[in-house]
């Protein structure tokens, strides 16, 4: 973990997959009070990063600083990432203009790295651990590979309408209404009990 101030997970990891708990990084998308940003500063992008487990303990410690630097790009790529994957979800067409930014992410962070060999084949990033768009390549790349997967049919959106976080259902049955159990699932149960006893 990074060496950071708080030693709890600062992010709820019920996507399944790092693309789509950055999206739910944006709490609360739908509710009528607004949106809770979680990517508050550089060093909760860093925290999101470690927790997802898509940086090493070396690149979480080198980023810690400079990650602030990235977060607009991060906004950026998580909003285009949210539109496209919640029109996947409710079967419709993404719209062409979050299609092309992504595609500006992609095709950015596929030129920033080489091929080497260290017991086999491997991809490495041109740049070191310290620059700030490390953050960004590694994300950009995260969404591009669920994007491209057979994972992509999993896409839900959890049944509470002011949560609606994404999560991937890999239910045998593919029937997961909500993100996380605990939390929506009691939520949604707690309240038809109510109106129960209330009828």
């Amino acid at each position: 973990m990074v060496n950071l101030p708080e030693r709890t997970t600062l992010f709820d990891l019920v996507g399944g997959h790092p693309a789509l708990d950055l999206v739910n990084s944006l709490d609360n998308r739908y509710s009528a009070d607004g949106p809770t940003e979680r990517l508050t500063g550089g060093k909760e992008l860093v925290r999101l990063l470690d927790e997802t487990g898509v940086i090493t303990a070396q690149q979480a410690r080198l980023l810690d600083g400079p990650a602030e630097q990235a977060l607009q790009s991060v906004r950026e790529l998580r909003e285009a990432s949210a539109v496209v994957f919640y029109a996947i979800a409710e079967d419709r067409t993404p719209p062409a203009r979050d299609l092309a930014t992504l595609e500006r992410y992609f095709l950015t962070a596929n030129n920033q790295r080489h091929l080497h060999w260290e017991n086999g084949a491997a991809w490495q990033w041109n740049a070191d651990a310290s620059n700030p768009e490390l953050a960004v390549w590694i994300l950009s790349q995260s969404v591009s590979e669920l994007l491209f997967s057979d994972r992509i049919a999993q896409i839900r959106t959890c049944d509470v309408d002011t949560c609606r976080w994404l999560f991937l259902d890999t239910s045998k049955n593919h029937s997961r209404r909500w993100c996380n159990m605990r939390v929506c699932g009691n939520r949604v149960k707690a309240r038809r009990f109510q109106a129960r006893r209330g009828a």
